[in-house]
Parts: structure tokens; sequence; C-alpha cells
């Protein structure tokens, strides 16, 4: 009854009035072409590929974790199924395999660097959000580790992939953005997406263990319904959840552990 509540509360607010977002853009779209989808969303390959060697520098945060970049739906009316998805540029267009869970590898490619290239998804701007995807292997079922989720931010944030800007708090936004920045204060407000939605997430670092307070889950509950449009979390509100990437007294290993509303399918 306490979960069926909270998710009740949770769904009022947002009818009522409850994080922000305008989709960036990257590259050249007059010259990409994609199934007669209009406002195709698309980020910039120079960026992601500062992201992946933002990645490479600082891997010691998540030592045994790969990177994958993953494709998330912002709208509920979205197909996540069937998206093609392909780094283009003036004269070179390279397909980029996408797994069932729409993540992906983005391979290299020097001929698209020189030409500023865009990573373009046959889906509108406004209908997904991206972002970075590290996790160790091994973890415990319903668990992260807070490592690999700093290493996320850093990497999202130098790749260019958030998309949370409304424009009525446009220097809010322009006044964190660096990775350093972003996810090293308190107040830089990265997202996280839970597989589904969460009823509690914990911390747990050996003996010490706390529960994230409420303000820390559903993109803090603060943001009105006008607002909600700008967040790239509006469909899955549910899910979000911020963690203390910037608290050093938390280590790279203490596991976050979540407690979900509903049992996985």
């Amino acid at each position: 009854m306490t979960r069926l509540l909270v998710r009740v509360i949770l769904s009022l607010s947002v009818l009522a009035g409850l994080p922000a977002a305008h989709a960036q853009t990257g590259g050249q779209p007059a010259t990409v072409k994609v199934q007669s989808t209009r406002d195709p969303v698309d980020k910039s390959y120079r960026k992601m590929i500062k992201g992946m060697e933002r990645f490479a520098r600082e891997h010691a945060l998540a030592p045994n974790a790969p990177l994958r970049f993953q494709l998330l739906p912002r709208l509920p009316t979205v197909d996540m199924r069937g998206i093609s998805l392909r780094i283009a540029g003036d004269s070179v267009s390279v397909p980029v395999p996408i797994a069932p869970d729409n993540s992906f590898v983005l391979p290299r490619n020097e001929v698209a660097l020189r030409e500023d290239a865009a990573v373009v998804a046959n889906r509108k701007t406004t209908s997904m959000t991206w972002r970075a995807q590290i996790i160790t292997p091994g973890l415990p079922a319903g668990t992260r580790r807070l490592g690999d989720m700093r290493l996320e931010c850093m990497v999202g944030v130098e790749a260019g992939l958030v998309s949370n800007s409304s424009p009525l708090f446009a220097w809010i936004s322009n006044a964190l953005t660096s990775p350093d920045q972003v996810c090293n204060s308190p107040n830089g407000n990265y997202l996280f997406f839970a597989e589904r939605p969460v009823f509690a997430v914990r911390l747990r670092a050996g003996e010490r263990v706390e529960t994230l307070p409420f303000n820390m889950l559903y993109a803090g509950g603060e943001q009105t319904k006008a607002d909600l449009q700008y967040c790239d979390c509006q469909v899955m509100l549910d899910r979000t959840f911020y963690a203390p990437i910037w608290d050093k007294s938390w280590p790279d290993d203490t596991l976050v552990e979540f407690e979900y509303m509903e049992d996985a399918p």
C-alpha cells in the first residue's frame, strides 16, 4: 500500500504541476537524410569522441567497466524499436549497430572527425535522450557502483549528451558546463535513470548505509508541469534520481542499491 501511495502521489504531482531540456544538435543536419524524419535527433561526433577520451583518462574510477552509450525515450509515444543510428558527415556515412537495450559503441573515424560529423538517429529531437552507460560487470542484482556513475557523469557532460536547459533558465545551465563543475558539485544536478520505477535508493559502503532523501528522487520533485517538457526525464520521472557523486566521503566502490516499485518482468 505504501508503494502504491507513492506512485499515486507522484502521478498527481506531475499532473498538477511537477526537471529541464532542450536537445542540442551538432554537426550539419542539412547534409543528413534520415527516412523522411524531420528535425532528426543528433549529437556532435567530435564531442562524443571527447567523451570517449575522457573515459580513457578517468578509467580508474571504473577500472573494470566498458563504455557504451544508450538512447532513452523522452516521450510516451516514441517507439524505441528499430532505431537506426549513423555517423553522418559531408562525405562519410558510417552505420552504428544498436543492441536490444538501445546501447551502442561509437567507432572512431578520422574522416568523420575532420568533417565535424553528427551522430544521427531516425527519431525527432525531443523524442529521445542520450546517456553514457558504464557498468562494472558482476555486481549484485539491483545495484550500481558509485565510481561507475561518477565516470558516467564525466563522460556524459564531456560528450554533450545531457539536454536539460529550459530557455527561461539557460544562464543557469551555462554557469555549470564543464564535467568537473557539474559532476563535482552538489548543484550539478546530473540525473541518473534506474532500470525501473524506484521506491527507494540506498548507498552502502561497508557498515555505512544511508537512504537517499526524497528530494534526491524523481528529479527532485520540484519542477512545474510547464518545466517538465524541457527535461529529458519527462517520460521516466519515476526512474530518476540524483546520486552524491560529488561527496568524496563515499568511495568509488560504494554500492547504490535500488528498491523498485515493481518486481522485474
